[in-house]
């Protein structure tokens, strides 16, 4: 609905884990959002392999979140047929016009944000929650991309505003930790979705 505030949490979800789920829940609370979608993507061009089957790695989210009505998980981009990010918020603020969008991502993401295609296109577009992660904190406040939009960083203790913001505007804020990483389940065999 028009005036929502909906975070967008990206990813591969290969597999979805306790770690997702406890950033999501952070970022509603710190960001005063409304929900928050998790954008099963078909594939990330970052990354040296391809996932899992998305039709997995869309269920087991869904069974992750079940019960939790804030959190949707979607194959919006593969429905939508987008694969960059950018292009992926210029369709749904076409879609859901007045509906105000917060890109979500964790502080390992931030770090390398700059090899994002058009990453300097998705923060004029939206504002970005940054979620601390481990061992990537300290790293992302001198990433390229917080150098480049260092003027348009909102203090930790104005987090609550950042989805009324405008863009260009991002914070980052800390959390309790959490240990969970798909790679290190997926190289102790703990997920049976697919993939390496």
């Amino acid at each position: 609905m028009p005036g929502q505030r909906i975070g967008l949490l990206g990813g591969s979800f290969d597999p979805p884990h306790a770690g997702h789920l406890h950033i999501t829940r952070a970022a509603l609370a710190r960001f005063a959002l409304d929900r928050v979608w998790w954008l099963v993507s078909p594939g990330n061009p970052l990354k040296p392999r391809g996932p899992a089957p998305i039709a997995a790695r869309v269920a087991a989210a869904r069974a992750l979140v079940a019960g939790d009505a804030r959190i949707t998980v979607t194959d919006l981009e593969a429905r939508l047929g987008t694969r960059a990010t950018a292009d992926t918020l210029a369709r749904l603020g076409a879609l859901y016009p007045g509906v105000r969008f917060v890109w979500l991502m964790g502080s390992d993401n931030l770090v390398q944000f700059h090899r994002w295609e058009r990453w300097r296109e998705i923060l004029g577009r939206v504002p970005v929650g940054v979620l601390a992660r481990p061992g990537s904190r300290l790293a992302a406040r001198n990433a390229p991309a917080a150098r480049a939009f260092a003027a348009a960083r909102l203090p930790e203790t104005r987090a609550r505003l950042l989805g009324r913001a405008g863009a260009p505007g991002w914070c980052m804020v800390d959390l309790p930790l959490h240990p969970a990483s798909s790679s290190a389940i997926r190289a102790g065999g703990g997920w049976p979705g697919g993939g390496a």
